[in-house]
C-alpha cells in the first residue's frame, strides 16, 4: 500500500488553491494538502516555525510552488530550500503563471525539479495538477530526512 505524504502548496491566489485542490481531491489527494499564502509562510511550515512549531516531523513529498507572490516569492524561496541541508532534497514543482525566460532559467539554475506553466484553460490545469499530485506524492520515492 502506498503512502500517502503531504504536499505542499504555496500560492497566494484563492482561485488557484480552489482549482488546485478540486484537481487532486480527483485523486484523493486533497486531504494530505497543506496551503500557505506565501514564501514567508512556505519556509515556517518547512522550518517548523510559528503556527507549525507542532507539525508532524516529516518533509513534504512535493512543494508546488507559485512564483510572483507578496513578501518573498518562489524563487527565494527555492533558492532557500536547496541551501538548507535538511530540505534540498524535496521534490519542488513551480506551478505558476509567469512564462518569463528569466523566472524559468533561474528556477532551473536553483534545481527546480519541474516548470509548469498554468494552462489558462481550466480542463488543461485539472489535468496537469492531477498528473504532477500523483507523480510527485504517490509514485516518486524521495530520501528520509535527515
Amino acid at each position: 500500500m502506498l503512502q500517502l505524504r503531504t504536499i505542499l502548496l504555496v500560492e497566494d491566489n484563492p482561485k488557484d488553491v480552489e482549482l488546485t485542490l478540486e484537481a487532486l481531491s480527483e485523486n484523493n489527494l486533497a486531504n494530505m494538502v497543506v496551503t500557505v499564502k506565501d514564501g514567508v509562510e512556505a519556509m515556517e511550515y518547512l522550518r517548523y516555525q510559528g503556527q507549525f512549531k507542532a507539525r508532524k516531523k516529516e518533509n513534504p513529498a512535493v512543494i508546488l510552488l507559485d512564483i510572483k507572490m507578496p513578501r518573498m516569492d518562489g524563487i527565494e524561496v527555492l533558492k532557500a530550500i536547496r541551501a538548507d541541508e535538511k530540505l534540498k532534497v524535496i521534490p519542488v514543482v513551480m506551478l505558476t503563471s509567469s512564462r518569463e525566460e528569466p523566472d524559468l532559467k533561474r528556477s532551473y539554475e536553483l534545481g527546480v525539479n519541474a516548470y509548469v506553466v498554468k494552462p489558462v484553460n481550466f480542463k488543461d490545469f485539472m489535468a496537469a495538477v492531477k498528473q504532477i499530485g500523483v507523480f510527485w506524492a504517490l509514485l516518486n520515492e524521495i530520501p528520509p530526512e535527515k
